[in-house]
């Protein structure tokens, strides 16, 4: 009796699907592309033509990250199609910081069992981010990994290069003492603190995602999978309409950690936390897990998610120029001498 052959598909990867799911994500890539794209998707690296005409001193800026434990809430709820924006968003936010406009993004997808259909619902929401920040999607990886992922669980990262000139860098080296804290609001929680929300939602509060919120009209779940809000083009804008010394991208480690890592040795951020108004899922956060104010300042972003550094003058431009774009924005504190962020 012959034996039978083991085939790759067998153990657990499907080639045929896989070549399924790049056919069903091409449209989607296809919208993102830029005029200096020069490949199309499936080849072994994608080109990028730099325009030698724009730039005195071309810099390239580059930065990677994942969405981390949020994942965990598109699971639940079944829903695919936005966490492709948090993978952009976390990278391109971290970009823009230094006056870089993003000009590609690569993603990285791992999964237990490769679904074609999942996988372009999420590849969709890389394509949308993409699209929001103006930058391409010029290429990815989708790796089918049985017996590491469980069936319908994956992980999604991504990186994103951008450019500036030099002389236009944006690097916090010029802020003074009294210059003015501006910050643009966050869509909620965006990628970060989850590992601590859900501990206190669903394991000590007993919810589930579909639970429904009084006071706030919709569902647990909706409030944690809204997307990371993408800043590209509204501080692309403001760049253009003032000086900006300074920018912070409010994530892991909330306002405290991550203002100082833009500020010169001996000054501080002084937050007026009355001067911006809070999304409810903080607060429903923090009355169910009984969590202290400062914590909450440590993890989330607690309704900031871009912060913008200037002095008084530069500050009443950037005030004007959002109001005429419709871009929300608060005047939430003063630069100080110190040597950390000061909550009051």
């Amino acid at each position: 009796m012959e034996n039978k052959k083991l085939t790759y598909e067998e153990a657990g990867v499907s080639i045929d699907k896989g070549n399924e799911s790049v056919e069903k994500m091409k449209p989607f890539v296809k919208e993102t592309f830029r005029k200096e794209v020069l490949t199309d998707l499936g080849g072994f690296g994608g080109l990028f033509a730099l325009n030698k005409e724009k730039y005195e001193e071309p810099v390239l800026v580059s930065g990677t990250d994942g969405v981390g434990t949020k994942l965990k809430v598109a699971f639940a709820m079944n829903k695919h199609d936005t966490i492709g924006i948090d993978a952009v968003a976390m990278c391109v936010n971290d970009i823009i910081v230094t006056g870089a406009e993003p000009l590609f993004f690569l993603d990285y997808l791992a999964v237990g069992k490769l679904e074609p259909d999942q996988v372009a619902q999420i590849v969709k929401g890389v394509a949308e981010g993409c699209k929001q920040a103006g930058c391409a999607l010029i290429g990815g990886e989708t790796a089918e990994m049985p017996g590491f992922y469980p069936e319908g669980e994956y992980d999604v990262a991504g990186f994103a290069v951008g450019i500036v000139d030099k002389k236009k860098i944006i690097n916090g080296k010029n802020i003074q003492d009294g210059d003015v804290v501006l910050g643009l609001p966050s869509s909620g929680l965006h990628s970060n603190g989850f590992s601590l929300a859900r501990k206190v939602l669903f394991e000590k509060g007993f919810l589930q995602t579909d639970s429904y919120l009084e006071g706030m009209g919709t569902s647990l779940g909706t409030l944690l999978i809204e997307p990371t809000k993408i800043y590209v083009k509204t501080i692309l804008q403001l760049i253009e309409a003032a000086e900006i010394k300074g920018l912070a991208h409010i994530t892991g480690g909330g306002l405290v950690e991550n203002v100082p890592r833009v500020l010169p040795e001996g000054l501080c951020a002084e937050i007026e936390s009355d001067t911006f108004p809070k999304p409810g899922i903080f607060e429903f956060i923090q009355n169910i897990g009984e969590i202290e104010n400062e914590e909450m300042y440590r993890v989330f972003n607690m309704g900031i998610g871009m912060v913008i550094i200037t002095d008084e003058n530069n500050a009443k431009k950037i005030n004007e120029k959002c109001k005429a774009i419709g871009e929300e924005i608060y005047t939430i504190g003063t630069i100080v001498k110190g040597d950390k962020t000061i909550i009051k």
